[in-house]
């Protein structure tokens, strides 16, 4: 069930629904959700972190995959009128940058649950940029007790 009608884009709504917080964040946008599948935004600006020489780097675009599973969490506790426990990164498996996205450019970054068990999520991530798929990952998630 896609209970998003119309993206949402409130910054102040969006950070809230993560752990992380400026300058830390690399997500701005919810443009799906579903129990098994989120589609999260970010629009790339020189002052990002993760932006050198033009480009959004590496591990920006890691962590835009990580706070998107956040941002799913967030969201689906939100629903529930439950305060969102903090998660981690257990592992990541089989990341591949294909290319970095330049400053100015947006980010669609799709994450697919393909398990979660007692706290324990694995998905399955793509990150878009300009319709062109620009980074892969698989990652084991964990919620903190």
């Amino acid at each position: 069930m896609n209970v998003v009608e119309q993206p949402i884009t409130d910054e102040s709504f969006i950070q809230n629904l993560i752990p992380q917080k400026w300058p830390f964040v690399m997500v701005d946008t919810l443009f799906y959700f579903s129990t098994e599948k989120i589609i999260s935004g970010f629009k790339i600006k020189e002052e990002d972190l993760f932006s050198s020489n033009g480009y959004f780097q590496g591990p920006g675009l890691i962590e835009n995959m990580a706070q998107t599973v956040a941002l799913h969490t967030g969201y689906s506790y939100f629903l529930k009128n439950q305060e969102a426990p903090t998660g981690y990164i257990g592992s990541i498996k089989k990341a591949k940058i294909i290319k970095l996205p330049k400053e100015g450019q947006e980010l669609k970054t799709t994450v697919v649950i393909l398990h979660d068990i007692m706290g324990v999520t694995l998905v399955k991530i793509e990150v878009e940029c300009e319709g062109e798929i620009i980074a892969l990952s698989e990652m084991k998630t964990v919620l903190a007790k």
